[in-house]
Formats: structure tokens, C-alpha cells, sequence
């Protein structure tokens, strides 16, 4: 392993073998000192007693929770946020506060905005106008605690319009021009720029400096690094080469158990 950079947990797809609430300590356990999450609740808003146990269990961990999804909606239905869905947006907008409340309580530096899919009676153009005015507002949100929100390309959904890099920093280009919110970076899973296509040397060669967030899984398969053929360990060494500093989120599905699938990775490298 050539390159210096951090690793952290996603706990949404790893160790699901155990409750939700159990999967921090689980981490830490294996040898982590951060996870990050999905949301981790049925409802954009859920009660109280529920955002207190997560926080909760971080905490009692002993890790830091690094990225944190904002509501997506019915993710295992098919839905990929609610970002640019006019009829759900104010669902989207409640849902802020609380991310970024729960990020200031544990530290978190990044807020996933998934875009969403396609949907029928909306135009494209009504949808990326909503798209902007949600990630402005979310941004603005995230700024009251110095964090990031993220705009990924996701790959297995036909109607999410972000496919590669040049997708989600259009967005991202167009939000910045409509308001001051500097803190809206690229997430780049190299798993899925990979499956769909993208040029991932280039976008590191060429955007490295608008990454916030990168996340990896190997191809085919989306399970743990050396289970495929993508080159992740290069392109990790390229982006720390070109300045990227930040955290590598190990968001993949497990072949085998979630702690037997970390023997790629030295314990005194987690």
C-alpha cells in the first residue's frame, strides 16, 4: 500500500450482520477509528429518542462519525434522495437540520445529498432547479459547523442523472453560481465512476482539488479491494499525489463477513 490516507467504515453496508446501533462498537473493534452512515432512520424527522440512542452509540464507540447521509427516502425501493423531487423537497429541507444537528454533536465534516432519480410529472429543468435551491440551503446549514455537503454519481439507477464526475460538478457549478456556498464538493466513489464508464484517472489528473469525499468497493461484484480488477490502491496514491487529504470511505458489500473482509488491509493501517 502505497499511499497515507485514512479509512473509514461505512456501517450502512458493512457489519450489517448486527443491529445498526451495535455496528460503531463493531468497527472499533476491528481495529477503526471512524465510520460513516447512511441515514440511519425510517423517516426524514425521526423522534428524538432515536437520534439520541445514535448518537449515543457513536460516542460510546469511540469513533468518529466522518460522513452522514442526508434522507433519501425508500433507498432498498428504488429511491435515490429526495434532492431534486419537487414534491418531496419539503421533506428534504426538514431533514436538514436535523443531519447537520446530529454532524455537530459527533464532528462530522460530510453530508451526502444524494440528487435523486428522474420522476414523472417534472420536468428535468423543474427538478434541477429544486436540486440547486436544496443544495444551497443545505450547504448554508452545513457551514454553521464547518462541513461539506456532497454530491455524488451513483451507478445501478437508471433515472439518477449524475453518472460521472463531469455530471455532479455541473450541479455543483451551478449551485455555486446562483449562491455563495463554497462548501459543495465532488463525492467520488471510485466504484461507480468505474462501473459507469468515467475516466477515473482523469478525473483525478484534472478535479482532484473539487474532491471532498472518495469511497471505494472493487469491480465486479462491489465487494471488498482485491475481490476485482480495479487498480484502487494507483488511484488512491493518485489522489493523495495531487493533494487530496481526506478520508477513503469503505463502502462496499461484504464476501464474506464484514470483519473476515478487511484482511486486505493491515490492522495498523484502520
Amino acid at each position: 500500500m502505497s499511499h497515507q490516507l485514512k479509512y473509514t467504515v461505512n456501517c450502512s453496508l458493512l457489519f450489517t450482520e448486527l443491529p445498526l446501533l451495535e455496528r460503531p462498537a463493531a468497527a472499533r473493534r476491528a481495529g477503526f477509528s471512524a465510520v460513516e452512515f447512511w441515514w440511519p432512520f425510517v423517516e426524514a424527522v425521526p423522534p428524538q429518542r432515536q437520534v439520541d440512542a445514535f448518537v449515543t452509540a457513536v460516542t460510546d464507540a469511540g469513533v468518529q462519525l466522518t460522513g452522514l447521509n442526508f434522507f433519501a427516502g425508500d433507498m432498498p425501493g428504488g429511491d435515490r434522495g429526495l434532492v431534486s423531487w419537487p414534491k418531496r423537497s419539503s421533506e428534504f429541507r426538514d431533514n436538514v437540520d436535523v443531519t447537520v444537528g446530529i454532524g455537530e454533536r459527533l464532528g462530522t465534516q460530510g453530508f451526502n445529498a444524494l440528487y435523486g432519480n428522474r420522476v414523472d410529472g417534472s420536468s428535468e429543468q423543474e427538478q434541477d432547479d429544486v436540486a440547486v435551491e436544496n443544495l444551497a440551503l443545505a450547504a448554508q446549514a452545513a457551514a454553521r459547523i464547518g462541513a461539506t455537503v456532497l454530491v455524488e454519481p451513483v451507478s445501478g439507477a437508471e433515472r439518477y442523472p449524475l453518472k460521472v464526475a463531469s455530471d455532479a460538478l455541473s450541479v455543483i457549478d451551478h449551485v455555486q453560481a446562483a449562491y455563495d456556498v463554497p462548501n459543495v464538493g465532488l463525492l467520488a466513489d471510485l466504484y461507480h465512476l468505474a462501473v459507469n464508464g468515467d475516466d477515473v484517472d482523469r478525473v483525478i489528473a484534472e478535479h482532484t482539488d473539487r474532491v471532498a469525499h472518495v469511497q471505494i468497493a472493487d469491480n465486479p461484484g462491489r465487494n471488498e479491494p482485491g475481490t476485482g480488477t480495479l487498480p484502487l490502491d494507483h488511484q488512491l496514491t493518485a489522489l493523495e499525489g495531487c493533494g487530496y487529504t481526506g478520508w477513503v470511505g469503505l463502502e462496499y458489500k461484504p464476501s464474506t463477513t464484514s470483519e473476515a473482509s478487511f484482511g486486505w488491509l493491515p490492522y495498523e493501517r484502520r
